[in-house]
């Protein structure tokens, strides 16, 4: 609508006209605008989704299940762009290879450059919303549309979400409460670490002495081997109560952890809360969390300083990058979760290069054996990618070999009376 026809418009509407008035001139200005809008394939009343010039179209959605527990997808297009995702829920990867099949009709013969659009439509056409398998499989679909439409235009994934806000990426090593591990860490350059609780398979509300004083032991030696300036996260998995959370949590506290991770299950949003009221160390969670909602709760009610999303279950790149918008409202930072392969790291790197709020990123590996040319580390930090959409090539001659597998989540017994202990 030009200045004009706003302006005979609101002359037509405060003289006192009727509403069939108003209503013909606001049409008459819809109509208007339609005629300039850069998407000429828009009908009214059309209940067909959008398209925009030049045509682009998804012909295939293939997946691979990759050693050792990955799930890796391709969807491929007309003019012979693929795109690349990981769609993984651990330890239900056929579980989501058929999820992936159950949306393909939706995709294939659809412009795939709509990224948002299609996020919108495979999440809200399902009566049943979010859930750990949709927004996986979601997750990996978003990442691949990305990648697609970074090729595209021949950018990176980050110069589409506003450009780089840092020229390198901090990561982060796991060294299994294991003081010669986070040493050798040390020694190819690591700064950053986390480690679990050292605990054996035993329940109960409230752990004993000797197993607080044991994990506590287990990570004053740790700082020993790290030293003071190494930052040490611990990962209590959600798998301790919140009675044994709050000893643990005051028994660490004089060894200053980067963070306490996931201190009680997570669904418990007031319990996490009230954990985090009461110590001064940073409380990190995220990873079981799915989509902007989920994470709403958990900042109004000031249960974390620390997110982490992980990029292959909370919704994918944008996604997280909303997550990140309301986190830094909050003052709170990012550390997204990522035990999952290149792919998922590639996707990570593209979010910690856009954010302002990025603390460090988990990772396991950096693509040896699976990329063409592996994400480059070097002091702690992982080389930014100039390459266009998630900036990684597969190696489909390394990756055939890898092809394959069925693993399973561990099970974890009490060794006193044989109940089920979380993982």
């Amino acid at each position: 609508m030009n200045a004009k026809q706003r302006r005979e418009f609101l002359k037509q509407l405060f003289a006192g006209v009727g509403l069939g008035t108003a209503g013909a001139a606001l049409t008459a200005s819809a109509q208007t605008i339609g005629r300039t809008s850069p998407y000429p394939e828009i009908k009214s009343g059309s209940d067909q989704p959008f398209a925009y010039p030049p045509k682009l179209r998804v012909t295939k959605l293939e997946t691979l299940l990759v050693k050792p527990r990955w799930l890796f997808l391709k969807i491929h297009t007309d003019e012979g762009i693929v795109g690349i995702g990981e769609p993984i829920l651990e330890g239900r990867a056929r579980t989501c290879a058929e999820a992936v099949r159950e949306v393909t009709p939706y995709l294939v013969g659809k412009d795939p450059r709509l990224v948002m659009h299609h996020w919108q439509a495979i999440y809200r056409h399902a009566f049943y919303r979010g859930g750990p398998i949709l927004t996986s499989v979601l997750s990996g679909i978003e990442q691949a549309l990305w990648d697609i439409k970074g090729k595209l235009l021949g950018v990176p994934v980050y110069e589409l979400l506003g450009g780089p806000t840092r020229g390198r990426i901090r990561v982060y090593a796991h060294v299994g409460g294991k003081p010669a591990m986070l040493k050798d860490k040390l020694k190819e350059g690591f700064t950053t670490f986390k480690t679990g609780v050292f605990r054996s398979t035993e329940s109960g509300v409230v752990a004993t002495q000797g197993f607080v004083e044991r994990a506590a032991e287990n990570f004053a030696a740790l700082r020993e081997a790290g030293g003071k300036e190494a930052q040490i996260g611990i990962d209590f998995h959600g798998a301790i109560t919140p009675q044994t959370a709050k000893l643990l949590i005051k028994a660490l506290e004089p060894y200053h952890p980067l963070f306490i991770e996931e201190p009680v299950p997570c669904q418990n949003v007031d319990v996490m809360a009230e954990i985090a009221r009461g110590t001064h160390l940073p409380i990190a969670t995220g990873e079981r969390i799915f989509t902007k909602w989920g994470f709403r709760e958990i900042l109004e009610k000031g249960a974390a300083s620390i997110l982490q999303p992980d990029l292959c279950h909370c919704g994918g790149i944008m996604e997280a990058r909303l997550i990140a918008g309301m986190g830094e409202a909050y003052y709170a930072s990012l550390a997204p979760h990522n035990p999952l392969g290149p792919i998922s790291l590639a996707a990570a790197i593209q979010l910690a290069a856009s954010i302002p709020n990025f603390l460090c990123q988990e990772q396991r590996t950096f693509g040896e054996g699976y990329l063409k040319e592996p994400l480059e580390f070097e002091d702690g930090y992982v080389k930014l990618p100039t390459g266009p959409g998630l900036g990684i090539e597969l190696d489909d001659d390394k990756l055939a070999p890898l092809l394959g597998h069925d693993w399973q989540n561990r099970e974890r017994y009490d060794i006193g009376d044989g109940s089920v202990v979380d993982w």
